[in-house]
């Protein structure tokens, strides 16, 4: 067989037909890119093949002096040998059908039709999407129903169309003080010590008072951060066996009117932990009170991220919003193969569209936007009536911050030491004589039961959160960052943060404009009203003795001329 032709190497030349009865075919000419006398096929030296002639998969050959006969069909399933046939020195070799097919396949035609701008305009660089029959998940995206407005071509033209003039280069940026004496007993080291003393002299109580809030859950004098403090401060189970040692040690001496008592610090620890399970129920008291503000914090956030994730996909005017960004790229990127035509917009173009300059550097796309929207879809525009079209720049930044992770954590966390707490109120109740019982049972019990009830309550509200927020991902098209499992927060509501910012920056200063205009014609309009309007004026009937000698002299003078 003859080696096969230079330059084919997409797909590789057939083998010749087996069984053949043609006579071996000539030697391959060199390059392939001057054939004989006949001009070669148009743009057989490289891809991309010549156009065919419609409904025929091998090109013409072209005209030659003698006209040849018809050719026979090739077998099933074979192509046509790259070679001429030895009747005919003068036709150039007929091309592969495998390779001019490559040229013939297309992708499927865009949804969208082309659009040709009357002059060059400046690109936006965003990433186009473009729809197809097959998708990832089960959610239509916002690209599938969102409509492109019909925009001021003209104008569009005006701002964003190419000049020659070049580009600037973008500048560089860039808190009881106590009597020290060798007539008592420490049992503390020096910082323990210091640190039970300093929270001594900052409590102005009573152990009475303490002991009163810790049985009756009373917050009213002794406040939820004393009770931490004193928690924190407890004596832990060691220094309480010295200290109770020491004590029984001072009732056994003989000698007690020479007996050292003990330090400060360690007596206020002792009479700490003579309180009824103080530990316990100080315990309780707290994480009732965090339990509750835990559980609210969790809450906030997750209403706050359900409701952007509802006004994204929902909202009428975002939808305006991204239909003009849709129909401005898709006009400025006119005539370009790669990012005309598109269905949608990877959102990470949002926050640059105030980047894109207009010809003479006067304004931006983003401006622009904002001032086609304001004057042709607000028509409420510069009154108290008209409404920011967008999510809040400030409920954005807070979302994005958020962590569905971090919620998971913080509800395991709540529901470990609620676990705990049941765990501590059974223990005090097994444990406490029946006359300090009341009221931390029954109060406890009560908030154990409902704090369980709020817990599953979150759980499942976070978990519908996270669904809803992974459909408003895939609703905008958007992927997970490489190495992320899914779409977070920080990723897809950066992009809107930035855009909504910036968007409401310029929102301000256009309603501020379009309100002075619209004072100016109401102003103007009350002028010409009060011009055009006439005033007839009654001569003033004259009655006096003057008027009517001078009305009588008139009417003698008209009779008598």
């Amino acid at each position: 067989p003859p080696p096969p032709l230079p330059g084919f190497a997409l797909p590789p030349p057939p083998p010749p037909l087996p069984g053949s009865a043609l006579p071996p075919p000539p030697p391959p000419l060199p390059g392939f890119a001057l054939p004989p006398p006949p001009p070669p096929l148009p743009g057989s030296s490289l891809p991309p093949p010549p156009p065919p002639l419609p409904g025929s998969g091998i090109p013409p050959f072209p005209g030659s002096g003698i006209p040849p006969p018809p050719p026979p069909p090739p077998p099933p399933g074979q192509c046509v040998p790259p070679f001429f046939p030895p009747a005919s020195g003068h036709l150039p070799p007929p091309l592969p059908s495998g390779f001019f097919a490559l040229g013939m396949t297309k992708d499927k035609s865009p949804r969208k039709g082309a659009v040709d701008p009357s002059r060059p305009m400046k690109p936006l660089y965003w990433s186009r999407i473009q729809l197809s029959s097959k998708r990832d998940t089960d959610i239509m995206p916002i690209w599938a129903a969102l409509e492109e407005p019909t925009i001021n071509a003209q104008e569009l033209e005006n701002y964003f169309s190419k000049s020659a003039v070049k580009e600037r280069k973008k500048p560089i940026l860039d808190t009881y003080s106590k009597t020290k004496t060798r007539q008592v007993v420490k049992l503390l080291n020096n910082k323990r010590s210091q640190a039970v003393g300093i929270l001594m002299s900052s409590l102005h109580l009573e152990m009475k008072d303490i002991q009163h809030a810790v049985l009756n859950l009373d917050n009213s004098v002794v406040d939820l951060e004393t009770l931490q403090a004193l928690y924190e401060n407890r004596a832990q189970h060691e220094e309480l066996e010295k200290i109770e040692k020491q004590i029984q040690k001072s009732s056994k001496d003989k000698d007690k009117d020479n007996a050292k008592p003990l330090d400060k610090p360690e007596q206020f620890l002792y009479e700490l932990a003579q309180i009824v399970n103080f530990s316990e129920r100080v315990f309780c008291i707290l994480f009732h009170s965090t339990f509750l503000e835990s559980i609210g914090a969790i809450n906030r956030k997750l209403e706050l991220m359900d409701k952007l994730c509802k006004t994204l996909r929902t909202s009428a005017s975002v939808k305006q919003v991204l239909g003009l960004i849709l129909a401005f790229g898709n006009y400025m990127n006119g005539g370009n193969r790669s990012r005309g035509q598109a269905d949608g917009y990877g959102l990470e173009i949002l926050p640059k569209l105030r980047d894109v300059k207009s010809s003479d550097n006067s304004i931006n796309l983003l401006f622009y936007l904002v001032t086609y929207y304001l004057r042709n879809f607000d028509k409420d525009a510069g009154t108290e009536q008209s409404v920011f079209p967008l999510p809040e720049p400030q409920d954005l930044f807070q979302a994005s911050q958020m962590k569905f992770e971090d919620f998971e954590k913080d509800l395991r966390k709540l529901k470990k030491d609620l676990k705990v707490c049941e765990t501590e109120m059974e223990k005090v109740c097994r444990l406490s004589p029946e006359e300090h019982l009341q009221p931390f049972k029954d109060k406890m019990e009560e908030f154990i039961n409902q704090a369980k009830s709020d817990q599953e309550s979150q759980e499942a509200f976070l978990s519908g959160t996270h669904k809803s927020f992974l459909e408003t991902a895939a609703y905008f098209s958007v992927k997970p960052k490489s190495g992320d499992k899914e779409v977070t927060p920080n990723h897809l509501l950066t992009f809107w943060h930035e855009f909504c910012t910036d968007f409401k920056e310029y929102w301000k200063k256009e309603s501020k404009v379009i309100l002075k205009e619209k004072i100016k014609e109401a102003e103007a309009h009350v002028y010409s009203q009060k011009k055009e309007r006439s005033y007839s004026v009654k001569e003033k009937v004259k009655t006096g003795m003057k008027a009517k000698v001078t009305m009588k002299d008139k009417r003698i003078n008209e009779s008598y001329p």
